[in-house]
């Protein structure tokens, strides 16, 4: 009896230290930091859609014969909220980049959105047309912020779920590496704006 309890404590030492050197923990930790951060980044688009009806009807106003542009930012808006994002997402590259994509060409609508208000100085000196640009460049700049944000936690998570001995531990759980950003082909060009 005495040498079966020393043999259970020292089965539970022993568990203790393998489970606790597997990586399980981290490995869950790691992947929430994933979804938290995912979540910032559709919380800034989620900004981004909203402010968007706002700044269409106040061009709509100014710029009534600029029916394409703002049709094409309508659609854009349509298209990224009409993609169900969940955390699927993290989980597959495909669905991952057709909503990179939905975004990509959201900002491409917007830019040429905001690139048609110079062509109506009564427009770009309406009060509420410049505070709803402030607001879409800021909303922007905290797109960048989250994407960045969410790129630097899927690269620590990534990297952990691919060394020994969490690798183990991550294919019996069924941990897998998750997508990450990348740029849209020709995105390193300036979109080309013509009137």
């Amino acid at each position: 009896m005495k040498q079966l309890k020393k043999l259970l404590v020292a089965t539970t030492l022993a568990s203790s230290l393998l489970f606790s050197g597997c990586g399980y923990n981290a490995l869950q930790a790691k992947d929430e930091a994933v979804v938290a951060s995912w979540s910032e980044v559709e919380n800034q688009y989620q900004r981004r859609t909203d402010l968007v009806p706002n700044l269409v009807n106040v061009v709509k106003g100014y710029a009534k014969h600029e029916q394409q542009v703002l049709t094409e930012v309508t659609e854009a808006r349509a298209n990224v909220a009409g993609l169900k994002v969940d955390r699927a997402v993290l989980e597959d590259p495909e669905l991952f980049a057709k909503y990179q994509q939905a975004q990509s060409q959201m900002t491409s609508a917007l830019s040429r959105l905001l690139a048609v208000s110079e062509n109506y100085p009564d427009l770009k000196a309406n009060e509420q047309f410049r505070d709803l640009q402030v607001q879409l460049e800021g909303t922007e700049n905290r797109i960048s912020t989250a994407r960045k944000n969410y790129i630097v936690t899927v690269q620590d998570y990534n990297t952990y779920v691919r060394q020994f001995p969490q690798v183990v531990t991550a294919k019996v759980i069924g941990m897998k590496v998750k997508p990450n950003f990348q740029a849209e082909q020709g995105a390193e060009k300036a979109p080309k704006v013509e009137f």
